[in-house]
């Protein structure tokens, strides 16, 4: 037995009014799965393409490593020139991702390859992040600082997404003071003897292929996993929901800093403390003994 996962609607392409009516509406995710093809970026953006335009730039990497407390908010646990890391994605597996690198600022000339989708939503047009991960790589489940609604641009190879709503987090195992769920969670293959608050969490499920668009609503929790090396670029637009809209704001003026301050001042026993307290308040929330 396996997650309670629903297919994510896929269409064609849609029209502006189709999209707010049947998905922006009621907070309903949707692939699209030709919306970029009169893109450049639809023929030319691959990862042999970003080495030969970025190839020399220093990028970001981030592995499946549990939190430490050490680390800043997003710190990378390494760097490379991004031709070594395509060569690296294309050679073998590796767990190494590259997360939200902004494409506006490093490399301007990948802006000529797109333009900013009419959805009906104001997207916000400096934050353009490109995503990349080699083969089994993934993200741990986790929900944006800004509950944005986002809209995951895929490009080359096949990528497998699952989403929760904010209504599932008393089944996810939170982290309280953060954004995570338990980094030991298998989301691909989740233990229920381990997790079985688990069982009762309903999601959605889907794979992304070269071109397709993934629109998550406000606050989805999501996991992606790389079943072949690829990347994805994220546009977004503010929540618009006044409730989301100010648990935004609360996380990035006050949980953030907050979580900073308590790792500087109790460091690896903090981090220790909310991870026990997710099974606490998750097993109490469900009445599991």
């Amino acid at each position: 037995m396996g997650l309670d996962l629903t297919k994510i609607d896929r269409v064609k392409t849609i029209t502006k009014e189709d999209f707010i009516k049947n998905y922006f509406k009621p907070q309903k995710p949707v692939v699209i799965e030709n919306f970029v093809n009169d893109w450049p970026a639809h023929s030319k953006w691959s990862l042999e393409y970003m080495k030969e335009v970025a190839g020399d730039k220093t990028v970001p990497l981030y592995d499946d490593r549990p939190v430490d407390f050490k680390d800043g908010f997003n710190e990378p646990h390494a760097t490379m020139k991004m031709g070594e890391y395509v060569d690296l994605l294309k050679r073998e597996p590796t767990k190494f991702r590259i997360f939200l690198w902004n494409v506006l600022k490093e490399v301007p000339i990948l802006q000529k390859d797109f333009t900013f989708p009419d959805f009906g939503l104001r997207l916000l047009k400096g934050l353009p992040m490109l995503f990349f991960g080699g083969t089994d790589s993934y993200t741990f489940m986790h929900y944006d600082i800004d509950l944005a609604n986002i809209f995951h641009f895929h490009f080359e190879g096949k990528k497998e997404v699952i989403l929760f709503d904010q209504k599932q987090n008393k089944y996810l195992y939170k982290i309280p003071h953060s954004l995570i769920v338990r980094e030991d969670i298998d989301f691909s293959n989740p233990d229920f003897d381990k997790w079985p608050a688990l069982k009762k969490a309903k999601g959605h499920i889907t794979h992304l292929e070269h071109g397709n668009v993934l629109y998550m609503p406000e606050g989805y929790w999501h996991y992606m996993r790389y079943i072949t090396p690829g990347f994805s670029m994220s546009l977004r637009a503010l929540a618009r929901n006044p409730s989301r809209f100010g648990k935004a704001m609360y996380n990035i003026f006050i949980m953030r800093n907050y979580d900073n301050l308590m790792r500087r001042i109790k460091g690896q026993k903090w981090i220790d403390w909310k991870n026990e307290q997710a099974i606490i308040r998750t097993n109490k929330e469900n009445k599991i003994a």
